[in-house]
């Protein structure tokens, strides 16, 4: 079966508030984006991920939505908007929106009417519910951010539910004027040429029929709400109506945030009979956290991490070989930076991001390339809490403390695992700000921005942003091509705990990908590349049979019988 579009290029996110400032106020904007999109082509981008550019009061960055369809001044206007969808259009890049339907901003009109009364035409447009006797919350549900997941309304005399800030009240699914005006939103933007959507946290729309008491799992007798709503049975009736109302007909792709589904639940929510063309799940970048994302308790960097690692990357894509799409990602505007986030802290950055890089572009699917990564951005670690805008930070900081953690402890969780590692401006050159903004930025500029930036490594052979184009090169022209895009896949050295090995293969060609995880020389069975050509190494010289410290490589290989073979069937 022949690829789509979206199975073959490369998918670039942008967090639009650190990508690009054009006016010097100290954020980014959608004029901004559009100036970069030729930049953006030198990395064979066939689609941009936007998070979300709508009106918003920001307590969230934009993940809290006050109109669906208008865009934040802070962002521009809707003509930007336009031109930034016909300019991407002219070079072959479709520009997908983020859409966020568990939940609005408390400013939306939405809400600002549902909060009046408990009689009004859209008081039933949230959750809400009667306090406990003791006028306590409804349920002892924790919120994502950290806190209850319940807040006390004044007006209406009850709480309101919120899985994330308090400023972001639920959506009520379960009402289908609800659901209708969501669809509408959406049919706004595919009628404006958008390529596509990515949907944010969709497994929390539906809740149980009863909500209830959970069971505490940390030091404040709370659960969390992940536990209690996540996945809810009955959810994928609504994402079925969803599909058939908005994406259904259009030449558009669907990708959703989905953590919590594992490999095993895949076939319902992706593929020919599911509701996306893909499907985030977190598996691989929630290795740290087996009791839930609580980031004190985490574990940190272990080489214990790299086979759960393999064997999650591997269940993934064993779960989507015969049936959907695998979405490949190692970043977004929610992770630690990926040299930080699966390696030792003595690693090489560079060498770390090419590793991650080879993984990236030659596994099964579509690559996601968070911004900035393309040029191995690291983790920052600021002094105080204070120092941190990241809403998230502040509760996992707060429930660390209060749960007898000491400061120190506390900020390097955050210092690992805070939102704002990924936020931090977007590093040009080696200018003023590192060329992002004329002004001050909204976060502080990495300070490594000199040698880490696109200017200083366009003119780089060796760089990560130079090993970044040739890989997606790789993927788009030359024999190996059509393997990278649709070969199987299938592991190689399970047993090894340093390596990630795999094979790709299609009709008689193959390729072989070899990533030593470890900061020690790593020898393997070199027979296993009898007849293989270097395709791609991450470092100078490489050799069969041997990795050095966070090398990697990728070989090809041709079986001419195979190959002459097909020729001859297709002609």
């Amino acid at each position: 079966m022949a690829l789509k579009w979206w199975q073959k290029t490369v998918v670039y996110q942008v967090y639009p508030k650190s990508f690009m400032d054009t006016t010097g106020s100290g954020q980014g904007d959608i004029r901004g984006i559009t100036e970069k999109l030729d930049y953006l082509k030198t990395l064979g981008v066939g689609a941009v991920w936007l998070t979300p550019v709508y009106r918003s009061p920001m307590v969230d960055n934009g993940y809290d939505i006050a109109d669906y369809k208008s865009i934040d001044p802070s962002y521009g206007t809707m003509k930007d908007m336009e031109n930034l969808i016909a300019e991407a259009k002219d070079r072959n890049i479709r520009i997908v929106m983020d859409l966020v339907y568990n939940h609005t901003s408390d400013q939306h009109a939405w809400f600002r009417e549902s909060r009046k009364s408990r009689d009004n035409a859209k008081s039933d447009w949230y959750i809400w519910r009667d306090a406990k006797e003791d006028g306590a919350p409804p349920t002892n549900w924790r919120s994502i951010f950290g806190g209850s997941a319940w807040t006390w309304c004044e007006e209406r005399q009850q709480y309101y539910l919120h899985t994330f800030a308090s400023q972001q009240p639920d959506l009520n699914w379960e009402n289908p004027q609800v659901r209708q005006a969501l669809y509408d939103a959406a049919n706004f933007w595919l009628e404006k040429g958008v390529g596509g959507f990515r949907i944010d946290a969709i497994v929390y729309i539906k809740k149980p029929k009863e909500l209830l008491d959970g069971v505490p799992d940390g030091g404040d007798d709370m659960v969390n709400i992940h536990t209690m709503t996540a996945n809810t049975p009955g959810i994928l009736d609504f994402l079925r109506e969803f599909k058939e109302k908005v994406f259904a007909g259009h030449d558009i792709f669907t990708v959703a945030e989905a953590n919590g589904v594992g490999p095993e639940d895949l076939k319902h929510w992706v593929g020919e009979n599911g509701i996306f063309d893909m499907l985030f799940e977190f598996s691989h970048t929630c290795l740290e956290f087996p009791e839930g994302e609580i980031w004190y308790k985490a574990e940190g960097y272990s080489p214990r991490l790299i086979p759960r690692l393999k064997a999650c990357l591997s269940a993934s894509q064993a779960a989507t070989a015969s049936d959907g799409w695998y979405p490949i990602f190692f970043e977004n505007h929610d992770q630690p930076r990926c040299v930080r986030h699966f390696f030792p802290d003595e690693a090489d950055p560079g060498a770390a991001a090419k590793a991650m890089a080879m993984t990236l572009f030659t596994l099964r699917g579509t690559p996601f390339v968070y911004q900035g990564q393309e040029l191995g951005m690291d983790n920052v670690a600021w002094d105080s809490i204070e120092d941190y805008d990241d809403i998230s930070s502040h509760g996992q900081y707060e429930l660390a403390i209060q749960s007898g953690c000491s400061p120190e402890k506390a900020i390097r969780a955050v210092h690992r695992y805070s939102r704002d590692n990924a936020r931090t401006p977007m590093q040009w050159d080696r200018g003023r700000q590192a060329g992002f903004t004329s002004g001050t930025p909204w976060l502080p500029v990495h300070e490594d921005y000199a040698m880490c930036c696109v200017e200083a490594e366009a003119q780089e052979e060796t760089s990560v942003l130079s090993f970044y184009r040739r890989l997606s090169h790789l993927r788009r022209e030359g024999n190996a091509a059509e393997v990278l895009q649709g070969g199987s896949y299938r592991e190689l050295l399970p047993e090894r705990e340093d390596i990630f090995a795999f094979c790709r293969k299609l009709r008689g060609r193959e390729t072989f990908t070899f990533v030593n995880f470890t900061g020690k020389t790593a020898d393997y069975d070199k027979e296993l590349l009898e007849g293989a050509e270097l395709l791609l190494g991450s470092m100078e010289n490489a050799c069969k049979g041997t990795l050095r410290p966070y090398e990697a490589v990728c070989y090809y290989r041709e079986s001419e019988t195979e190959v002459r073979s097909d020729e001859n069937c297709r002609q």
